[in-house]
């Protein structure tokens, strides 16, 4: 019985798969079986909206049964291999093997030895070319996948942009070709190019690469005409009506947002130099107030929770936010639900935001000033008033709000030991601002992360910060911020690192992740998990410079990721980048 797996693990609740609102379907009378994964803890896997997004789509096709996995903690892991058994599904605890597709919600690059533990406990052999018609196509989506280069050995299909169109156009291809698939008559090869037909899809086996002797990427082409030369970026053009989970699954053990999740936008109105995300979710879509607030009604009425989130790269830009936010805490006020909003813009609070978030719940707020200095956030194109700040922190303070977060970046372009010390300067005043309102300074909570120049952004061909370097601005922030009310929470320089190389790498990075994760690699975004130490001896194994990846590009180069349209053009993220590196 399965459930004697359970019976001295951590939180076995975490693996029943029988929470509220969960989908149970046939999986036997199904004629297409999909597994959906998120190679990271339950807890993390299950605060994922897209995840959500894609489990009640792919269960409202009627023949299709789709079931969820995640990566199981090391005590499950040890108990399924003690007993020789395969890693299943939640639902209908399914081995994996038996599913026709496989699909991975990429979200980090430290989670890619995770993906591979989870192939390997699910006993399919890990590179995509030992894999044939016996075994589930693997598929990859999420924002890691605008740049898919250093999985393309594990993966037989990535799905590059919004997922929610194109998986039911892949599955309904598939419902076509799958007998003459599984019986060996179609080759694998021939179905992959017929995936490829499907714009947003890539299949990076049809694909060859040339590189120089020094290692340098050259060209990137498809090995047959049919194929395209460049892979477009999907994106849901009707955002209003696209589907939004309002059955919202309840989990039967504490997630790290244990809410429900309003997504109020995709793209964003703001040119941040830093961010991928607005690339991942170019152009910019806002849903109505109307839908949002009914959605958000549908949602409580499944569920009971007492809280909502508002999500968006940029809330602060809904064009109707105090209004929403209104009739939102209007609408669940005898319910006593709390409604938290992401990091803002000072000027959404200028209003009567944070009063009317207040009388609910007095959370603390959080904004993202990401440089010290005036002049880094301009080299940044990061939109940040600071009188509007101060403002609007006064206001908070007045209103009854007790502490504030703040997240900057380190290692930008052209960054000295002033703008460093503007961090503790900008946080030291945002704190003294609520002595003069309740005679005592506020706590302020500091999250510092190093910049990570990543694919598809203006800073693309910008080198990124040694881990010496970072960690010499950190020990300075350390050392020169004497205040106890300001409490800094540093990003580990290691996992930034990595995550750096993994993000700009390409293909040959497959191997080393491979190496990696032989050597005991795993839950590399978890500090109690995480060895540096065995990603540098895979790199060396492999003789593969992690470095080379990090180092300033020429304009010129061919960069491994340049194969995916975005729908920005490249040249005008060249202009971008080129106005950053003048501002002295």
């Amino acid at each position: 019985m399965i459930e004697d797996l359970f019976l001295n693990v951590h939180r076995p609740a975490q693996y029943l798969g029988n929470e509220w609102n969960v989908s149970k379907k046939d999986f036997g009378s199904s004629s297409l079986s999909f597994a959906l994964g998120f190679p990271d803890l339950y807890e993390i896997g299950m605060s994922n909206l897209g995840l959500r997004i894609i489990y009640g789509v792919l269960n409202n096709l009627d023949d299709v049964v789709c079931e969820r996995f995640f990566a199981p903690e090391a005590d499950l892991e040890a108990a399924l291999k003690n007993a020789n058994r395969r890693l299943f599904s939640w639902e209908s605890n399914q081995e994996l093997i038996n599913f026709d597709l496989l699909g991975f919600s990429l979200g980090s690059e430290l989670n890619y030895t995770n993906v591979l533990s989870i192939l390997d406990l699910a006993g399919l052999p890990l590179q995509a070319s030992l894999r044939d018609h016996k075994f589930p196509l693997v598929v990859g989506g999420g924002p890691a996948t605008l740049n898919p280069e250093p999985l393309a050995d594990f993966f037989d299909l990535f799905i590059i942009g919004e997922a929610e169109e194109v998986i039911v156009e892949l599955l309904a291809l598939y419902r076509n070709l799958k007998k003459d698939y599984q019986s060996g008559s179609l080759s694998k090869e021939s179905l992959l190019i017929e995936f490829s037909k499907i714009a947003g899809v890539y299949a990076p086996s049809l694909y060859g690469l040339d590189y120089n002797t020094a290692g340098e990427l050259l060209a990137f082409y498809p090995k047959f005409d049919i194929l395209p030369v460049k892979i477009k970026k999907r994106v849901v053009a009707d955002f209003e009506s696209s589907y939004f989970p309002c059955n919202w699954m309840v989990p039967l053990v504490p997630v790290i947002h244990d809410r429900i999740t309003l997504e109020v936008m995709r793209g964003c109105p703001n040119r941040c130099r830093f961010c991928q995300a607005r690339s991942q979710y170019y152009p910019l879509r806002i849903r109505s107030k109307e839908k949002l607030i009914s959605q958000a009604k549908l949602a409580y009425a499944s569920t009971g929770y007492e809280e909502l989130s508002l999500a968006g790269l940029s809330v602060s830009d809904y064009p109707d936010l105090e209004n929403l936010v209104s009739e939102l805490t209007g609408c669940f006020k005898e319910q006593g639900v709390n409604l938290s909003l992401p990091s803002l813009k000072a000027k959404a609070l200028l209003g009567n935001v944070s009063a009317l978030i207040a009388k609910i719940k007095k959370t603390g707020l959080t904004f993202a000033p990401e440089a010290g200095t005036p002049r880094l956030r301009q080299a940044l194109a990061k939109d940040f008033s600071e009188e509007d700040f101060f403002k609007s922190v006064e206001a908070a303070y007045q209103c009854g709000y007790q502490h504030l977060k703040l997240y900057f970046l380190i290692g930008l372009p052209g960054e000295t030991q002033a703008d460093l010390q503007g961090i503790i300067d900008f946080s030291r005043e945002a704190s003294e601002l609520k002595r003069k309102i309740s005679g005592s300074p506020a706590q302020i909570n500091i999250s510092v992360n190093p910049l990570i120049p990543k694919p598809h952004t203006p800073l693309q061909w910008l080198k990124m910060d040694s881990i010496s370097q970072i960690k010499e601005k950190q020990d300075y922030l350390k050392a020169n911020c004497k205040n106890r009310r300001l409490k800094f929470n540093f990003h580990n320089s290691q996992m930034g690192f990595l995550e750096g190389v993994l993000s700009r790498g390409d293909r040959r990075l497959s191997k080393v992740i491979l190496t990696a994760y032989k050597k005991g690699a795993k839950f590399d975004a978890w500090s109690n998990y995480f060895s540096f130490a065995k990603w540098q001896e895979a790199f060396a194994q492999e003789g593969i410079d992690p470095q080379s990846y990090l180092a300033d590009k020429p304009a010129s180069a061919v960069l491994p990721w340049d194969f995916i349209d975005i729908g920005i053009a490249k040249q005008d993220l060249l202009a971008e980048f080129n106005k950053s590196i003048a501002i002295k």
